[in-house]
């Protein structure tokens, strides 16, 4: 079974981008993204990739971030 932890603050982020944890973005209560790693972020986009050329840019202010760890 899964946690999911809230991605809100850069330490968050950065944390999340360091070790390579799976991301599930949700925007209007719904998930648009699952299972990718975070590229990069700053107070504006999340990039985040979910497979060799599959690059997807959320807008951070717009978007819900979870981490998604396994217990």
């Amino acid at each position: 079974m899964a946690i999911n932890r809230r991605l809100q603050t850069d330490a968050d982020f950065a944390e999340a981008k360091e070790r390579q944890l799976a991301v599930r973005v949700f925007k209007d209560d719904h998930m648009i993204d699952s299972g990718g790693v975070i590229l990069r972020f700053d107070n504006q986009t999340v990039v985040i990739q979910s497979g060799v050329g599959d690059l997807a840019y959320h807008p951070r202010p717009d978007c819900e971030f979870f981490e998604l760890k396994k217990r």
